[in-house]
């Protein structure tokens, strides 16, 4: 299996071969645009049988070893079972089987209309960032020793990226994390899971700006190749592309579990901000998962939702970025949209580039096809299945406290807003999957206002946020951020 860049500068660039494990450690390809690889591979109706009796573990070997071919078998193979275990997911709630590790729960069924929510949350940060987080600090540790070398991880999150990658990495050999937030704009469990970790290679930086101001540095940092060589600096954000194939696995398992034969289809919601998670879903649809509909649910930042009504892209300014009760979809570039972009564009790297320059001059583009857009391909959008909508605070509130009086579950608010966007799109005979964001209890400053309690907190996270906090706060300067990447990392 080869890769090539979203962005490639020339048709040799695009044709360079280069393998899973030579863009495990990296992010973004030295011309700026992000990895995919040269053709999906496609899944049969008798793999997906067979799959139906596999574990969670031996799912996600299946699966990876279409997308890692220069990984040995046997290695892949002990890299999902380290991984993938009762021990690791263990917080499940009652009634849900912590070996199942995403187990479904049927929600509402209205006569042939069926919602069903799969848990994604039962990881070490209980959230679903800790699906592929896991399996990627393996695969880091992995082969930094195969190759005796080091690696520095410089990410941004905008809540729960920040502390999958920190637990994930923390005491892993030959490995740094330097992690950037915005600053006070993330709840109170969110930071203090991040900023209580005292480990030595973990490096909290708290940027004065939104997320969106996080991820340009992460960028602008990736984009100076002489630096990024010298520092040896990776990422973990899902412009990580092993990140995102990891997250594929959780779509079939979803479709496994919810289905009987292979004829029948579902569709997703996914709480979505910078697009990497519902992307695996367009990954897992493209080679061959019976998927009808994939629905993108925003809040108050509404950018992806406006594309897949209107097929304009605009971007917000840090100054039009809500803060928001859902703070992990508080983001108003979608880094990972470039993938669909580029499936939708058919795979022409020059027009990709010229859009996302354009983002970068104009902020933003129009495939609407209307006088004076930059081209039609929004007409294209309905054969990938994407359809969208969007919630609000007022929303979230009232589904956490319906969710919690009709079915007794206490759902935190991005995963409210995944189910009030997908009760608008629910099809007759088409089981309509909600993918959960996290544990409520990460988010019970509105847990409380909507049901006037306090969320349910597991074993070991009573009082988290009264531990200690190691953390600095910067602008969002790239120069400053260089300068402490070096000081720390001695090179």
């Amino acid at each position: 299996m080869h890769y090539v860049s979203t962005r490639a500068a020339s048709a040799a660039a695009s044709q360079a071969p280069r393998q899973f494990s030579d863009i495990l450690l990296g992010g973004l390809a030295p011309d700026g645009g992000l990895y995919l690889p040269s053709e999906y591979p496609q899944v049969t109706s008798g793999e997906l049988d067979a799959w139906r009796k596999l574990s969670y573990a031996d799912l996600a070997y299946e699966i990876l070893k279409k997308f890692a071919t220069d990984i040995p078998d046997a290695d892949l193979k002990a890299l999902t079972t380290k991984t993938y275990t009762a021990n690791v997911y263990r917080n499940a709630r009652d009634g849900e089987a912590a070996k199942d590790i995403t187990p479904l729960r049927v929600l509402e069924q209205d006569g042939d209309k069926t919602l069903v929510l799969q848990a994604l949350s039962n990881g070490p940060t209980l959230a679903f960032k800790d699906m592929a987080m896991q399996l990627l600090g393996n695969l880091f540790e992995y082969t930094l020793a195969r190759n005796n070398a080091e690696l520095n991880i410089f990410g941004a999150t905008s809540g729960d990226t920040g502390s999958a990658a920190e637990y994930a990495m923390r005491g892993k050999r030959g490995i740094r994390v330097f992690m950037l937030s915005p600053h006070k704009k993330m709840s109170a469990f969110q930071t203090a899971q991040m900023f209580s970790l005292q480990d030595p290679n973990i490096f909290n930086v708290a940027v004065e700006g939104v997320f969106d101001d996080c991820q340009d540095m992460v960028k602008a940092v990736s984009n100076d190749l002489d630096f990024k060589a010298r520092q040896k600096i990776g990422t973990v954000n899902s412009i990580n592309w092993a990140r995102v194939v990891a997250q594929v696995v959780y779509y079939f398992r979803g479709y496994l579990a919810a289905t009987t034969s292979n004829e029948q289809k579902v569709s997703f919601t996914v709480p979505s901000g910078n697009f990497g998670n519902i992307c695996a879903g367009h990954i897992a649809r493209m080679m061959g998962l019976p998927i009808d509909k994939l629905v993108v649910a925003t809040n108050e930042n509404n950018v992806l939702d406006e594309f897949f009504r209107t097929g304009v892209y605009r971007v917000r300014k840090a100054s039009e970025t809500y803060h928001t009760s859902s703070p992990s979809m508080d983001i108003s570039k979608a880094s990972n949209f470039e993938r669909f972009v580029y499936d939708l564009v058919g795979r022409d790297a020059n027009r990709v580039r010229a859009l996302f320059q354009k983002v970068e001059t104009d902020g933003g583009f129009d495939l609407s096809g209307e006088p004076g857009s930059d081209g039609d391909e929004f007409r294209l959008v309905a054969n990938y299945g994407f359809v969208s909508g969007s919630s609000n605070h007022a929303n979230r509130v009232d589904t956490i406290r319906e969710v919690l009086d009709d079915y007794g579950i206490t759902i935190d608010t991005h995963t409210a807003d995944g189910i009030k966007v997908a009760r608008e799109h629910i099809a007759a005979g088409v089981p309509m999957i909600v993918l959960e964001t996290a544990l409520a209890a990460k988010f019970n400053e509105t847990i409380l206002e909507a049901v006037g309690m306090d969320a349910e907190r597991p074993a070991g996270f009573e009082d988290i946020e009264s531990l200690p906090q190691k953390f600095i706060v910067m602008p969002p300067d790239v120069a400053k951020m260089k300068a402490y990447i070096a000081e720390h990392t001695g090179l």
